[in-house]
């Protein structure tokens, strides 16, 4: 934690026993006061309280110091603080951390089981010397007055926009509970209350059982304690992401969408071969409709085997292994933790079902039956399907209707908190289950029967939020909005929610903002949400934030059918780049429209700035440099992406007139004292996939590069304003390539065409002189 604390939190917790004691770790001390009953946390650099937790009047006993070991975080410090009616709160410090962790232990001192539908174990003020109105909260429900938030399930940020300093309050764990945050105000200061809904937790007579972990931190920004929460949560977790390629999805298509057919699915394997291989498309996903099963509540669901009726009569291995050939990962959808009750197929297993409180099989709109994960015999028949889809081929699996696993209502389309009667249920097969360790159960049992090889795409929050914080660390991407266009904000559907979480992506999963329509024209998808995308300036928008902000690329266009200039689009925003990318305005708009993308691989800085106008009229778009992350006093070579275009050097500001539902991705170099690389055409970060090393070094700028066979490569070369010119240009490559200085069109700046007739890398040296 760099950034230094400046302000005044006020923690209410009920009911503790008391003694004088201090704990402390490089950036924070705690310090419990028996004078005035409280515990006040200072800054060790500046020596302010930003923290104070006020003990209930009628505490009587201790507050102890204990020494706390962590298994991910090690040793550290906690103030313990018994409670007089039993159980106890600790308030610990680890080293390296920037967060206090809040946990508290419940004791069941009776001779009878306890049972908890939900658990409120710590509240708050925050005092950032400003009032409540001048400050935001931003969570799942978005960008919010603090009065005006419904409550924000995992984490929730407070934050003045004017200076992005806020307070990041977040669960570190959801093993058994449901973590929500809520905000209000009070004496014009802003109030957090925590809320754990377990649904039924059961704690034994004479037992205690510890709950859910709370991590409270302040930072300058923001930004960079929301990443640095996302960073505890993989470290507990243990969370080591695998590589993703880009995607296409079948079920959006205009032409052979759903499920497609065996034929459709092997001439688009064989187009994508050979067309968008090459540029990072890895996964051809089949969709909803290739299965069996009887048709009673939204889709089939005998996942176990193809309909023998549909539209791949020689089953579903073939097509995986046609996609295979191909060069591709076999995508596969299908919903885990759902069946219907009423099918006759599980007539003699009824007892396969979670049941709501009145009996009756628990059955939500479209989702079906939820299965009680925690029954052994529905264990068996998950591991079953997950097997045979691992053994036809499937290597991807997509995941949807997961809310089921929690047995809980469809609250779709839900992003703040809703009432969803969690708990509304009779116990599970084993009692001593919660609903959330139950969907957990299930997820580990799928990992553990298909292993790590298999891609897990989950599928999706917006139905029900109880499966956003209970997915984390067992899914590798997670679609963190509704359908497109189904909340009626066509391309900014996904971006909306993925902007707000985009702190978690990369770091415990990737982010799935849904397929980047680009196509021009066609008739509407069968649930009429996805029409053509109309011009080529429209087209570029969203595919451009997903590739500037690293978030997981999908496509669900026919392939086939898209003009050259839309299949480009796709050929320069499918690779993820492995820089940093940061929305600017990410407390300033609902859907912000300018992130920055920098990247250090090869020892030289590359800053990609994106300008998005998601409106649908035009307007002016931009902020001062060191707003946006830049160094000040700096001056920057600059270009434009899209429009290939030279623009004028940037130095205090950036700001520029977009037309409606448009973007600009300009490329940013510091300007030095000698010719400099800022921008290459293979990709829209410019530089930052295809560029492996770079330097300058005795009048030679050199450096290597992955080209595309066939893809004319073009660097865009600045700093020959200063007497400096182009001496000449090679590469290492004796056949199959060619490197040209093309004609000088733009002054101080040249442009160099490199041409291979095979993927590789091609190291070239660009030699100069000064007069």
């Amino acid at each position: 934690m760099k950034q230094r604390i400046k302000m005044l939190l006020l923690l209410t917790i009920c009911g503790y026993t008391v003694n004088a004691q201090s704990i402390s770790n490089e950036f924070m001390s705690a310090t419990f006061s028996p004078q005035t009953k409280t515990i006040e946390v200072k800054d060790r650099t500046t020596g302010k309280v930003f923290l104070t937790h006020g003990l209930a009047s009628n505490a009587s006993d201790r507050v102890q110091t204990m020494d706390i070991t962590d298994a991910v975080f090690g040793k550290g410090k906690a103030l313990k603080l018994v409670k007089s009616g039993g159980g106890f709160y600790t308030i610990a410090l680890y080293p390296k951390t920037a967060f206090l962790f809040f946990t508290e232990t419940v004791q069941n001192n009776a001779d009878d089981k306890m049972i908890f539908q939900k658990v409120r174990p710590f509240s708050f003020r925050i005092d950032m010397q400003k009032t409540a109105g001048q400050l935001k909260t931003l969570g799942t429900g978005g960008l919010l007055a603090p009065a005006n938030n419904p409550g924000s399930y995992l984490f929730l940020t407070t934050v003045d926009p004017s200076t992005r300093e806020g307070v990041v309050t977040g669960w570190l764990t959801n093993e058994r509970g449901s973590g929500v945050v809520f905000s209000d105000t009070s004496n014009n200061q802003v109030s957090i209350s925590t809320q754990i809904d377990y649904g039924r937790l059961v704690i034994p007579a004479r037992a205690t059982e510890k709950l859910e972990t709370l991590l409270i931190g302040h930072f300058k920004d923001a930004r960079i304690g929301e990443e640095q929460y996302a960073e505890m949560m993989a470290r507990k977790q243990r969370i080591h992401l695998p590589n993703r390629k880009a995607v296409y999805c079948s079920w959006y298509s205009e032409k052979n969408g759903g499920a497609g057919s065996e034929a459709s699915t092997k001439e688009l394997a064989s187009f994508a071969a050979t067309k968008l291989k090459p540029y990072d498309l890895g996964v051809i996903q089949i969709d909803d409709q290739w299965q069996d099963g009887g048709s009673f509540n939204g889709p089939l669901r005998g996942f176990d085997r193809v309909n023998p009726k549909g539209a791949y009569p020689n089953g579903m291995a073939s097509t995986a292994n046609a996609i295979k050939q191909s060069g591709f990962t076999a995508g596969i959808w299908w919903m885990p933790f759902a069946r219907n009750h009423q099918d006759p197929e599980y007539k003699d297993r009824q007892d396969w079902f979670a049941r709501r409180m009145d009996g009756s099989p628990y059955e939500t709109k479209w989702g079906g039956t939820s299965l009680d994960i925690t029954n052994p015999q529905v264990q068996q028949h998950l591991k079953h399907v997950a097997g045979t889809l691992h053994n036809w081929g499937f290597n991807y699996f997509k995941m949807d209707g997961l809310w089921t696993g929690t047995v809980t209502e469809q609250v779709y389309i839900n992003d703040g908190y809703k009432d969803d009667q969690m708990g509304n249920c009779k116990p599970l097969y084993d009692s001593s289950k919660t609903q959330i360790e139950a969907f957990r159960m299930g997820l580990n049992l799928l990992r553990e029967t298909v292993g790590s090889e298999v891609f897990f795409s989950g599928c999706c929050v917006s139905q029900n939020m109880r499966s956003f914080g209970a997915s984390i660390g067992l899914v590798d991407a997670m679609r963190v909005g509704p359908d497109f266009n189904h909340d009626g904000q066509g391309i900014r559907t996904g971006a909306i929610r993925a902007s707000r979480l985009y702190f978690l992506n990369g770091r415990v999963w990737w982010n799935d903002p849904d397929p980047s329509i680009i196509r021009e024209s066609g008739a509407a998808t069968a649930d009429g949400a996805c029409k053509g995308i109309g011009s080529l300036t429209r087209a570029r928008l969203l595919p451009s934030w997903v590739a500037l902000s690293k978030q997981f690329f999908l496509s669900s266009d026919w392939l086939p059918d898209l003009s050259e200039d839309r299949l480009d689009i796709m050929k320069r925003c499918m690779a993820s780049h492995q820089g940093i990318a940061r929305p600017i305005d990410a407390f300033d708009k609902t859907l912000p429209s300018i992130w920055l993308a920098t990247d250090e691989h090869t020892g030289v800085q590359r800053n990609v700035l994106g300008l998005f106008n998601w409106d649908t009229a035009s307007q002016k778009i931009g902020c001062k440099s060191a707003w946006a992350g830049l160094p000040a006093n700096n001056e920057y070579y600059a270009f434009d992406f899209w429009d290939n275009k030279v623009l004028p050097n940037i130095t205090s500001n950036v700001s520029f007139e977009l037309p409606a539902e448009s973007c600009k991705i300009i490329a940013l170099q510091a300007k030095t004292t000698h010719p400099v690389l800022v921008s290459t055409s293979r990709h829209i970060t410019q530089g930052m996939i295809d560029v492996l090393k770079e330097k300058w070094n005795n009048n030679t700028l050199l450096g290597s590069s992955q080209l595309v066979a066939g893809d004319a490569y073009e660097m865009r070369i600045a700093g020959l304003e200063d007497n400096w010119k182009i001496t000449g240009v090679e590469t290492n490559e004796k056949e199959g390539v060619t490197i040209t200085q093309l004609p000088t069109t733009e002054k101080g700046w040249a442009r160099i065409l490199i041409k291979s007739n095979t993927d590789r890398t091609v190291q070239w040296k660009l030699k100069f002189s000064k007069s």
